[in-house]
Order: C-alpha cells, then sequence, then structure tokens
C-alpha cells in the first residue's frame, strides 16, 4: 500500500518508518522538523518532505495515490506550563483538522492516529467496600502534604488501580491530553461523515533507541538517562510508586504496521501497551543499576496534570489487529540503559 506517514523523522515516527518500509509498503515521508524535536537547523533525511501537517496545498501533492495516511506528526510531552497551549492546539489539533480535510479531497479515507494514554485521565480504580469507583482529581493542598493516593470521594479509603480498557471516559488532566482528546474527536466525527475508517492507537509509556535526550517534552525514561549520564542521580516525582505501562518503540512500530495493514470499519480506539504495569520508582532504579550510577532520589515533588496511575488492558488490541507486545519493560528498559539517545533535541518550547 502507499502510506503517507506524518512526523516521520520523530522518534516514533522514525521506528514505525521502518517497519513499513520493511513491510513492503510505499512510504510517503513527511515532517515539519520543529524545532522543540529537532533542534535549530536540523538536517533534513533522505527521502523526507520537510512539510507542515496544516499546510493543506502540501497536503494535496503529499495525498496523491495514498492509501492510508498513518498520523504521527504532534507535539508531545507533558511540556512547561499553560504558556505551551496555543503550540498544542495548533500543530495538534489545528494540523490534524487540515490533514482530514485534505484527506477528503483526496478521497484517502483510512487513517491510523498516534493517539496516547493521557486521554483517559485518572485511570480506573477500585474501593474494597464499594467497588469500581471514579475519583475526584487529586488535590493541590494533598499533593503539597505528600498525599498522592486517590481515595473514594464517598469513604476516603486508599483506591487500588484496575486496567483501563478502550471504553472508559475521557478525561484529560493536561494540555497536551486535552489535545489528543481533541485529535481523537475530529477524526471521529471525520469518520463518521466521510464513511471513513480510523484506528485511534492510544500509546503508553514509548521508549527505546533514539529516545529524545533531556527535553522537557520528552519521555521520563529519557529524563533519567540523561541524569545518569551527567553522573546525577534520577529524580522520581511523587512516592515513585505510580503505576504505568511501558511499551517499546519497537512493539509501538508494530502496532502502527498491524494498523495499517487492518480492514476496520468506523472509529476503534485501541490500547498500545507492555501489558505488564511497572512503577516508575522501578524504571528509575533499573536504570540506575544498570547504568552503575546513584541510585534514584524521591522527591515528593509533583507536576501538575500528572495522573497517580494509568494501566491499560491489550487485550482489544490483540483480538481486532493481532497486536501484542513482545518487549517487557523489565528487559527493554534493561536495554534501554545503554542505547543510544537522539542528539539533535530542542529545549525550546514549541512555537505555534
Amino acid at each position: 500500500m502507499r502510506v503517507l506517514l506524518t512526523g516521520a523523522a520523530g522518534f516514533i515516527g522514525a521506528h514505525v518508518h521502518s517497519a513499513l518500509i520493511d513491510a513492503g509498503h510505499d512510504v510517503v515521508a513527511l515532517d515539519a522538523l520543529i524545532a522543540s524535536a529537532h533542534g535549530e537547523d536540523p538536517s533534513v533525511p533522505n527521502g523526507l518532505r520537510r512539510s507542515d501537517v496544516r499546510d493543506g496545498a502540501a497536503l494535496d501533492d503529499a495525498l496523491q495515490g495514498v492509501d492510508v495516511v498513518c498520523h504521527q506528526a504532534a507535539v508531545v510531552g507533558a511540556g512547561i506550563g499553560a504558556q505551551d497551549a496555543p503550540a498544542y492546539a495548533s500543530h495538534n489539533d489545528f494540523g490534524t483538522a487540515v490533514l482530514l480535510a485534505a484527506m477528503d479531497r483526496a478521497g484517502c479515507h483510512r487513517l491510523v492516529l498516534a493517539s496516547s494514554m493521557v486521554v483517559y485521565g485518572e485511570g480506573r480504580y477500585r474501593s474494597a467496600t464499594s467497588g469500581t469507583v471514579e475519583p475526584l482529581p487529586r488535590r493541590r493542598e494533598d499533593l503539597d502534604n505528600g498525599i498522592f493516593d486517590n481515595v473514594d470521594p464517598a469513604t476516603g479509603e486508599t483506591l487500588t488501580w484496575e486496567l483501563v480498557d478502550e471504553d472508559a471516559p475521557l478525561r484529560p488532566r493536561s494540555t497536551y491530553a486535552a489535545s489528543k482528546v481533541a485529535q481523537e474527536h475530529y477524526a471521529l466525527a471525520w469518520a463518521a461523515a466521510v464513511g471513513g475508517s480510523v484506528v485511534a492507537l492510544r500509546y503508553h509509556n514509548v521508549y527505546g533507541d533514539q529516545m529524545p535526550r533531556d527535553t522537557p517534552y520528552s519521555g521520563v525514561a529519557a529524563m533519567f538517562r540523561s541524569a545518569l549520564e551527567a553522573g546525577q542521580p534520577p529524580r522520581v516525582y511523587e512516592d515513585g510508586l505510580q503505576a504505568r505501562d511501558f511499551v517499546h518503540v519497537t512493539d509501538v512500530a508494530a502496532a502502527n504496521r498491524a494498523a495499517v495493514e487492518a480492514q476496520l470499519d468506523g472509529f476503534v480506539p485501541l490500547n498500545v501497551c507492555s501489558g505488564h504495569p511497572i512503577t516508575i520508582g522501578e524504571v528509575a532504579a533499573t536504570l540506575s543499576e544498570r547504568c552503575g550510577g546513584p541510585a534514584p532520589v524521591v522527591t515528593g515533588q509533583y507536576r501538575s496534570g500528572d495522573v497517580r496511575h494509568i494501566v491499560a488492558s491489550a487485550q482489544r488490541a490483540s483480538g481486532l489487529i493481532g497486536f501484542t507486545a513482545q518487549v517487557l519493560p523489565t528487559d527493554g528498559l534493561a536495554d534501554f540503559a545503554t542505547a543510544p539517545l537522539r542528539e539533535a533535541s530542542g529545549h525550546s518550547a514549541p512555537q505555534v
């Protein structure tokens, strides 16, 4: 198939590009090479079209003969603060809307969308006495006092996490999360309007070779790595007991290939995860041990918009597109301790 791949030069996009080429697909690779992800003067990889998904005319050209679009382009990560909101809205949401309109003009009605587990917000929890409970957002005064766990609003009982499936409500808690929910909603409305197909891949914590180095828009695993390389201990927020699912970038690429090749109708969200939960403290400890560096420091600090636990069910992706992650977090993170990171990362805030 002929595939338009946006964000093709990014951390995940580059791995998706390789997976699609290896599978024999004809890939049209596109990336805006924004400074916050690629530095101020990035080189343009061979065969890449340097173009922004907000440029409808450029998309009209790139979409000629394309069967399916694999949309990875986005400003990612937790960012720095509220001043990042216009950039997320512009690149992620407006960019997706422009892309969907261009796809309709081109008669291309199949989309694989890079979404994220952040759309779920607080995740899913259970009380020993009340069963499944929907927690309220954590209060700043509790976080300031080192009280990090979600509690049952009715009883005050500490809640335990459950696996989140794709039917869970979408409750974004950060600017980035809000932008990913908006992307999904635009794609869902587009699919209904044109009779199209959307597979929204909700990535969990992605890590692996060529992850961007030490930037507030990168992932926590790379931040821990950068600290260790500087001879500093990884700094772990809260108490380090936050449960997450870390999925290797090669598995994410495999999920994209499977979604591109699948024949699904309508709007289908799928968790892309390893299926093996791990705490943030365990991630830091694994990297420290394998790097021979100082032990992690648990700071008790927190970031606005972070949630306590978010761990997903991998069942639907396995059943619908045949995707099962191959890399266990314990093995993959041990290898990641010495994996090459991307040197040409940006440190500036993304520009609108």
